[in-house]
């Protein structure tokens, strides 16, 4: 039996079509294909822009990227410092059940440590039960008593129509 070799790095800017297609097959996982408007340019702008506003790492094995996790900073105000949100994991349905998944979420573990944040946050779907076997051994805890709320399209414009009035 070979061992393979599991590693982690951050994303170059010539990956940013790499990127966009693990996004596409975590949507299509996800069955939201169809809310992927993303485009090279505007992944681009989001990761290497002139305000990165997220940063990404390929999970690899043996040198070969086969996942991919989108990552940024936010902020506790009761706490006073950072955390890190996790946006984005996915790990290639061939290469699952290797590890690769649980060395991401611990390679950004600690580099929220590194970075002096409290806590590392991510939302996933509730039908993903699979990944929830693998969140609650790893000591993450459901944070029910939130719900996530989002304005987006048309009523993202007319919120924001009201700013000025």
């Amino acid at each position: 039996m070979t061992t393979q070799q599991l590693s982690i790095r951050a994303v170059r800017e010539e990956e940013i079509d790499l990127v966009l297609e693990f996004i596409r097959e975590l949507a299509e996982y996800e069955r939201l294909a169809h809310q992927v408007t993303a485009t090279r340019a505007d992944i681009h702008a989001a990761l290497f822009g002139p305000r990165p506003y997220a940063e990404a790492v390929l999970g690899c094995i043996d040198g070969q990227p086969c996942g991919f996790a989108l990552f940024f900073h936010n902020f506790s105000t009761f706490l006073g410092r950072p955390g890190l949100y996790l946006e984005d994991l996915y790990v290639r349905p061939a290469a699952r059940r290797r590890g690769l998944g649980r060395r991401m979420l611990a390679w950004l573990a600690r580099l929220a440590l590194d970075r002096g944040c409290s806590r590392f946050e991510w939302a996933v779907l509730d039908w993903n039960e699979p990944a929830l076997k693998v969140y609650r051994r790893l000591g993450a805890q459901a944070a029910d008593e939130w719900t996530i709320q989002r304005v987006s399209g048309e009523a993202l414009v007319q919120l924001a129509a009201q700013a000025d009035g």
